[in-house]
């Protein structure tokens, strides 16, 4: 499949260049997802698509535009890439728009990433089935279970790109996850819920579904009889789970384009201690089995591990080429692939003992964080921590400050990373953190 993928890449390539684009960089992809879901035990959804598809980015003449389109026979695709041509000449000229140039992407690493699992695509539906009854039975193991949705998602993804200046490559990757959501019935009329989710490349790097589903409904009981939070000054713990979605927040507007449109707060950190010292993160494409791993990425930029922040001081921040001339900066890479936030010593239990009184986040109800300023208010649901314990489950609280600000205060980094995420964050303490009731 890759050699038929990289074949049409290349002849489109070709149908640019004829149709007088000076430079072209072309993408085509095939996938296959498969779905099956589980509802209080019952099979209720069985989904298997394929789907293919080609993403051409156009120069021409000093202009640039981008086109997708998933009819990829030959005469058809011509016909396409004719017109997108036509199109990008009529644009206005950008002069910052060209083509990846080669030394960006001539030292691609070729290191073994282990992305394929062949054993995924030998699952059949009794695999499947078996895994979503495994995940039901334990999942609805309760009386104050109302319902319980489980879930296996499978499935292969397989692109090829190829330019006009020589770039050539190929990547694959396969996938397989479960897992259940529960709903219990609660004091009255309200309901607790919450879910766990596990996967990777590889079938044989999942849990145990049984497992899996039972830790789903555990996590669901802690959430029974949750009040609305206080409001306070004081410390706060958050799970590993829920830090990859903080770390998200807070590299938002680490890019090249925040940067340059004057949107970031980033802009002027660079080479300063600007978070806690106890802060490290990297960006790390090369990890083997990485949900986010890749030898390259969209533009062709070869794989490097970039360090974003160390020891509190800000190294590097995501930059792609456009952005990278039109602000004067270095490109990186324009895109994040796995991050991993450096790790500390203690277990959260050491972590809850240290904190003594708190709030314990175990997941993030929305809100919004503002890349310019870096203020932010989020809601939240956790615990009460007393005593160095976890107490009474939190349904509803809210959380406000600066993102700078906060991750100035990072006092304690636990060593639990959470592995099924592409952030690989532990639990994270912060002091002198700003709640409010809801």
């Amino acid at each position: 499949m890759p050699a038929k993928l990289m074949d049409q890449a290349v002849a489109a390539v070709e149908f640019a260049k004829g149709a007088g684009a000076q430079d072209a960089w072309v993408t085509t992809t095939q996938s296959r997802d498969v779905e099956f879901e589980y509802r209080d035990g019952a099979l209720e959804k069985v989904k298997d698509a394929t789907s293919r598809g080609l993403a051409i980015q156009v120069f021409a003449d000093g202009r640039y535009s981008s086109h997708q389109t998933t009819d990829l026979k030959a005469d058809r695709l011509l016909g396409f890439i004719r017109e997108a041509v036509a199109i990008t000449r009529a644009l206005e000229p950008d002069v910052f728009r060209q083509i990846t140039p080669e030394h960006l992407f001539s030292d691609r690493p070729t290191v073994d990433l282990d992305l394929v699992d062949d054993k995924v695509a030998l699952l059949d539906r009794d695999h499947r089935i078996a895994w979503c009854k495994a995940l039901d039975e334990t999942s609805r193991d309760h009386e104050r279970v109302i319902s319980a949705t489980s879930g296996v998602y499978d499935g292969k993804q397989t692109s090829a790109s190829a330019s006009s200046n020589g770039f050539f490559g190929t990547q694959e990757s396969t996938y397989c996850w479960f897992g259940a959501q529960v709903t219990l019935k609660d004091q009255g009329e309200k309901r607790a819920s919450d879910s766990f989710y596990a996967g990777g490349a590889h079938v044989g790097d999942l849990p145990d579904a049984a497992a899996v589903g039972a830790l789903s409904l555990e996590r669901a009981l802690t959430r029974l009889d949750a009040e609305k939070g206080p409001t306070l000054k004081g410390t706060m713990l958050v799970d590993s789970r829920a830090s990859a979605s903080l770390i998200g927040r807070l590299l938002r507007s680490a890019n090249g384009r925040s940067v340059q449109q004057g949107r970031s707060f980033w802009a002027p950190l660079l080479g300063e201690l600007a978070f806690s010292d106890k802060l490290t993160i990297i960006d790390d494409p090369l990890i083997r089995r990485g949900l986010a791993s890749r030898h390259y990425d969209g533009e062709g930029i070869s794989a490097k591990v970039l360090p974003i922040i160390e020891n509190g001081v800000v190294q590097n921040i995501y930059v792609d080429t456009y952005y990278g001339r039109k602000g004067d900066m270095t490109p990186t890479t324009g895109t994040a692939s796995n991050r991993r936030v450096g790790l500390g010593t203690q277990s959260l239990q050491d972590l809850l003992h240290e904190v003594g009184d708190g709030i314990y986040v175990t997941s993030w109800l929305g809100g919004n964080a503002d890349g310019t300023t870096g203020d932010f208010s989020l809601g939240l649901r956790g615990h009460i921590i007393e005593g160095g314990k976890i107490g009474r489950p939190v349904s509803e609280m809210n959380v406000t400050g600066n993102l700078r600000d906060l991750f100035t205060r990072l006092e304690l980094v636990g060593n639990d990373p959470y592995p099924y995420s592409s952030t690989l964050a532990p639990s994270l303490v912060f002091a002198d953190v700003d709640f409010s009731g809801v």
